[in-house]
C-alpha cells in the first residue's frame, strides 16, 4: 500500500507553493487626502498578480493599524512586470467602520495572516 502512495503524482498546487521563494522589496506609503492612501510595493519571485496584490493588501492593512483605523477597501490595484520585478500600485481607503463593498479588508484579520505567511508590511 505504501507503495503505491509513492506512485500518486504531486499536487500542482502544492508543488508551486514549494517552490515559491518570493523577494519582497520597497514598500512606498502616501496618504494622498484625508482616508485615502497609495500603497507602492516591488517584489521577485511572485508566481502571479495575485502574489502582488496579496503584498500591497498587507501592506495597506498595517499603514491602516498605523493610522489607528480598523479597515481598508481597495478602491484600485494596478500590477505591471518588468523582467523579473513586479510592480503593485494600489488605493485604497482607511475606515473606523466597515466601509462595505467588495473589496474591503479587516486590516487586524489580514496583518495577522500577512505575518503569518511571512509577507513583509510597513
Amino acid at each position: 500500500m505504501m507503495a503505491m502512495a509513492a506512485c500518486v503524482p504531486p499536487n500542482p498546487e502544492d508543488v508551486a507553493q514549494m517552490d515559491f521563494h518570493p523577494t519582497y522589496g520597497a514598500v512606498n506609503t502616501r496618504l494622498l487626502d484625508g482616508e485615502l492612501v497609495s500603497v507602492r510595493v516591488q517584489m521577485q519571485g511572485a508566481r502571479n498578480i495575485d502574489d502582488v496584490i496579496a503584498f500591497n493588501d498587507c501592506a495597506a492593512a498595517q499603514y491602516t493599524l498605523i493610522r489607528g483605523a480598523g479597515f481598508v477597501r481597495r478602491v484600485r490595484n494596478d500590477v505591471d512586470k518588468k523582467g523579473p520585478n513586479w510592480l503593485g500600485d494600489g488605493v485604497y481607503t482607511l475606515s473606523d467602520a466597515h466601509p462595505g463593498g467588495v473589496h474591503t479588508i479587516d486590516a487586524e484579520v489580514v496583518a495577522a495572516g500577512c505575518a503569518a505567511n511571512s509577507i513583509p508590511m510597513v
